[in-house]
């Protein structure tokens, strides 16, 4: 069982500066035992800076309501004037959404990067990519396509980034599921999320949350972080039964899910399969593929697509209880 020290470093200003979990030495940078790097946690005032990654934006309502949730919280939003950008699919080219995300990151007053919204092109600004070093890394939220973004820091640069609400689905959470994620950027427990055992026991290693399909893109190249000993936590969308089982299946081709310490799935949202067609349930495929892994898994979890979705901060130690169906994070 692995365990974590926390030693959390203060300014001169009394602040919290870069807060690093110390889970062991002499590992490779982003596996279970090295240390993991929690941005500044989030005050009133701090200024965030929204960026469209992915794809081309469809929903301006949505995106002004998750604007307006942020900024009720008394954080300032800086909206770039290129956020309306459109290359195909895209929200611009690849250069421009990759200067986007480079200016955010770059930017001295930056203190979080709220993602727009999902659909593809994340993986494509990852091409001769390198996050700068000289930089105070502010919070990246976001989920679906922005795994991309989010495993490639945690592997390239081992700091948190937030798998939880984009832009445009904050303003359709919950109450609760939006206090969670102001919870978590300014460093206040989070409560433990119920799910469904599948039994397996208990186990307590590193959270890695992702996108099914965004994370099988991403095995085996140079933004894949360490998965020995981590809990996977996993959601997909639109995927039917058979696709899922496909990409579990090169999972385990792989051996990418050898030494995994346990599986957290959240919702699998629009899997089922078409109707009349012969097929397993998304749910049965699951089951297939993971439970003879004999690791601890819970399912049902609330988060993911099309529903409550709760937000999990990557690399943090969580407690994974097969048994009694929940996950539990140490956190702050």
């Amino acid at each position: 069982m692995l365990s974590s020290v926390v030693s959390q470093h203060r300014n001169d200003m009394g602040k919290p500066g870069h807060q690093q979990h110390n889970q062991g030495a002499g590992a490779p940078a982003s596996s279970p035992g090295s240390r993991v790097i929690y941005p500044r946690w989030l005050q009133p005032g701090d200024r965030l800076y929204v960026i469209a990654p992915s794809g081309a934006l469809r929903e301006p309502e949505r995106l002004h309501q998750g604007i307006a949730c942020w900024r009720n919280w008394g954080f300032e939003v800086v909206v770039p004037a290129s956020l309306d950008r459109r290359w195909g699919y895209l929200a611009g080219t690849d250069d421009q959404r990759r200067r986007q995300l480079t200016d955010a990151l770059m930017a001295a007053d930056c203190r979080g990067i709220l993602c727009a919204r999902g659909g593809y092109g994340g993986s494509r600004l990852l091409e001769d990519w390198v996050w700068p070093e000289a930089v105070d890394t502010p919070w990246i939220i976001g989920f679906s396509d922005i795994t991309s973004l989010l495993w490639s820091l945690m592997r390239q640069r081992r700091t948190v980034g937030v798998h939880g609400p984009l832009l445009t689905t904050l303003g359709l959470e919950p109450p609760w599921a939006q206090q969670r994620l102001l919870a978590l950027v300014t460093g206040q427990p989070l409560p433990p999320l119920q799910g469904l055992g599948w039994g397996g026991g208990r186990v307590t290693a590193p959270l890695l949350a992702a996108n099914l399909t965004v994370a099988t893109h991403l095995l085996c190249t140079a933004h894949q972080p360490h998965l020995e000993g981590v809990i996977l936590a996993l959601e997909d969308v639109t995927e039917a039964p058979y696709r899922i089982d496909r990409l579990l299946t090169h999972w385990r081709l792989g051996g990418y899910l050898q030494g995994v310490a346990g599986v957290a799935l959240g919702r699998f949202s629009r899997c089922d399969p078409p109707p009349g067609a012969d097929s397993f349930s998304v749910a049965a495929v699951l089951r297939d593929r993971l439970t003879d892994l004999g690791i601890p898994i819970v399912s049902a979890l609330p988060f993911g697509h099309d529903g409550d979705n709760a937000a999990l901060p990557l690399g943090t130690m969580a407690c994974l209880d097969g048994d009694e169906g929940t996950l539990s994070l140490m956190f702050p």
